[in-house]
């Protein structure tokens, strides 16, 4: 290790939390030294602080499920995981607020909320695994963004350590908080670039009573867009509405509602006048408290299976997956036409895909084929999306890709999100070439 003592971490952690890294632990190919796992967020701190000073890269994880995404870090030096520091510190329950350690797998939490009739209303990939400072720092909801919006509308206040080794706080435990600098939602989808998140706040809303779901037939794209929008600009009250498209069957439209019995008697009336010439059928029935988990609104993490790996860090091996996995971005306008894209330029290479939209115009789309096709997809898409306004993301790819840039075309923002870095991180010790034009 470069400067920096092991016995120096062992001394600090613990013998049992410094350990040597194995080739299961690499991040897209970088092989790392250590594993180091503090116990509070001042040891974090502290080892964050150490590595700083002795020049080396600092990784951090939590469950590990995401370490695939972004691009390969320019070295690994520790990873520095938060499994330890796990514990739900604060449940407000009367001011819908709760306080959490980021090792706290979202299940927990959820397990925790739901004993006093809450939720964190959120549903990432794998939350029995996800921790809340990984799913913050990849930014990752999915379906109920569109009702109670994303991660940066839930989060109010957020504990970073710096790789200085301060312990950074902003916001608070109030749902209605406008003072100082807006440290959370700045390093929301940060990908742990800017500090390494101990806690946060969240605000969070009541279980519903019930829930339906209801699954719509249509003949093409255009049917689906057409059926899309009429239900947005409608006065139906649902709180999840996607769509999914593949190669080989018709599309298909899920919509979710929460409520009363009598309520959802009448949203479910209103839906089917709304849609006449939709084949509507009831979708398997859902359990507030299991939300992900219920078909078919685990649909996203689905598309994940297609890959011969298992999600976890320490089971991921690149070199098995066959398949990409791309997060779209496009305005719900451009629904039709960028299936008809992602078809012809996909049956071009003949590369079998499955597309799932979200009513908010976001989409992931799962690729299978050689690496040579792949790529020739993916680069096409990327500049046909990039030209309309929209973008492409690259989330999981063969270990043969590696090498092509996760995140597409550089923002106007990327002068103002260096600047942020260098001023937070001027050493770049956290993760550094992972993020967007190579912060």
């Amino acid at each position: 290790m470069r400067n920096l003592n092991e016995g120096t971490l062992r001394s600090l952690l613990g013998p049992d939390h410094v350990l040597p890294a194995s080739p299961l632990d690499a991040v897209l190919g970088v092989q790392p030294n250590l594993v180091v796992s503090p116990g509070t967020e001042t040891e974090l701190a502290e080892v964050l602080r150490l590595a700083n000073e002795a020049g080396l890269v600092v990784i951090p994880r939590g469950g590990g499920t995401k370490l695939d995404w972004g691009n390969p870090p320019a070295r690994a030096d520790l990873i520095l995981s938060t499994a330890r520091i796990n514990r739900v510190l604060e449940h407000a329950w009367a001011d819908l607020t709760i306080t959490v350690e980021a090792g706290c797998t979202v299940q927990t939490l959820q397990e925790t909320l739901a004993q006093h009739g809450q939720r964190l209303a959120l549903d990432p990939l794998w939350p029995e695994k996800a921790t809340i400072g990984g799913v913050l720092s990849t930014n990752d909801s999915g379906a109920l963004r569109l009702r109670f919006g994303s991660l940066r509308d839930l989060i109010i206040g957020v504990t970073i350590a710096l790789p200085d080794g301060t312990l950074a706080r902003s916001g608070g435990k109030v749902v209605k908080n406008v003072a100082g600098y807006d440290l959370p939602k700045l390093v929301t989808g940060a990908l742990g670039t800017l500090g390494v998140i101990t806690q946060a706040v969240f605000r969070l809303h009541p279980l519903p009573r019930h829930t339906r779901s209801f699954s719509m037939s249509t003949a093409n794209p255009e049917e689906t867009q057409k059926l899309v929008l009429t239900i947005q600009d409608s006065q139906l009250a649902h709180v999840a509405l996607q769509s999914h498209f593949s190669a080989d069957s018709s599309p298909s439209t899920d919509i979710l509602f929460e409520g009363t019995r009598e309520g959802l008697d009448a949203q479910s009336a209103h839906l089917r006048t709304l849609c006449p010439s939709a084949k509507i059928s009831v979708a398997q029935g859902a359990s507030p408290e299991a939300f992900s988990s219920i078909t078919p609104w685990n649909a996203r993490q689905e598309l994940w299976s297609t890959s011969d790996a298992v999600p976890v860090a320490q089971a991921f091996r690149p070199e098995d997956v066959s398949s990409a996995i791309a997060k779209v971005s496009i305005l719900p306008a451009d629904l039709a036409s960028t299936v008809e894209l992602i078809r012809r330029i996909s049956n071009s290479h003949a590369v079998p895909w499955k597309l799932l939209m979200q009513a908010t115009g976001l989409g992931w789309l799962c690729l299978e084929g050689g690496t040579g096709s792949l790529r020739d997809v993916l680069t096409s898409l990327r500049g046909e999306l990039e030209k309309g306004g929209g973008s492409l993301v690259v989330l999981r790819r063969p270990a043969q890709l590696f090498d092509f840039d996760a995140w597409g075309t550089p923002s106007d923002s990327v002068p103002l999100m260096k600047a942020v870095k260098h001023q937070l991180d001027p050493a770049n010790t956290l993760n550094p070439g992972r993020f967007l034009s190579g912060i």
